[in-house]
């Protein structure tokens, strides 16, 4: 009998349109799929065959989850793992192939569509701008449940001025406004996204010194991307420079 690996595949900000060919590949032939059902558009499922068993993660923890991976490996099934965004984000994917290292069951990842790429998208604004920010923090905020590295606090990450991308945050959108207002100034613009390309989205556009008022109002309390930084400007700022691989006074290599 072959043995199948576990995949663990990104299922992307959402949207069914937006997996990779290579997830709704695993996704068709699969025998047995885990899903986030809290962060998944159910339109995504119907990549599934419509003999695959679904099991819905939202009430089992990890070592639930994994029996379940074990279990259908064991027994010769094909087995996907869907996570949201992409696997190499917040997805536990670590954890759990930790687990499946002990026992000695074989995986592989399958990458998708990170939720802050899709917002960005969303808004149509490019991160890195030439002049204006040419890097991208990605970062989260404590919580009682896991604990941030003390080298990377969010004001650390604020001195940087790079643009600024917020996951698992919007329940203190205000507080954390308030920590990078120094270095931000309370002009700066930020984006809130709320379930990015799905049905249900969600965009809020403000300032650091405003947008909580927004999100308040609005009611948001999961499933948001907070990006912040100069580079979402709607109109640059003219002294802002172009990308210099299509500056046309470059020498350039003949064919």
């Amino acid at each position: 009998m072959t043995e199948h690996p576990v995949h663990f595949v990104g299922a992307g900000p959402g949207a069914a349109d937006l997996l990779t060919v290579r997830a709704t590949a695993l996704l068709a032939g699969a025998d047995v799929v885990l899903y986030p059902g809290t962060y998944l558009d159910a339109e995504v499922l119907a990549h599934c065959s419509p003999t695959a068993e679904l099991v819905d993660t939202e009430h089992l923890n990890l070592d639930q989850i994994v029996d379940r991976l074990v279990t259908a490996q064991r027994a010769g099934r094909r087995v996907v793992r869907l996570v949201s965004g992409d696997p190499s984000l917040y997805s536990a994917v670590s954890e759990q192939t930790r687990r499946l290292d002990r026992v000695g069951v074989p995986w592989r990842v399958t990458p998708g569509v990170p939720a802050y790429a899709a917002a960005a998208a969303t808004v149509g604004r490019e991160l890195t701008v030439p002049l204006v920010a040419q890097s991208v923090v990605l970062t989260r905020t404590q919580q009682r449940s896991t604990a941030m590295p003390e080298t990377e606090s969010l004001t650390a990450f604020a001195a940087t001025r790079a643009t600024l991308v917020l996951h698992l945050a919007i329940t203190r959108i205000r507080e954390l406004m308030s920590e990078i207002e120094p270095e931000y100034g309370p002009d700066c613009p930020v984006v809130v996204v709320y379930r990015a390309s799905q049905p249900r989205e969600v965009i809020l556009r403000g300032t650091v010194a405003g947008i909580a008022d927004a999100v308040e109002s609005a009611g948001l309390r999961q499933a948001a991307v907070i990006l912040v930084g100069r580079a979402l400007a709607g109109r640059p700022d003219p002294e802002a420079g172009e990308s210099y691989l299509y500056d046309p006074t470059r020498e350039r290599r003949q064919p």
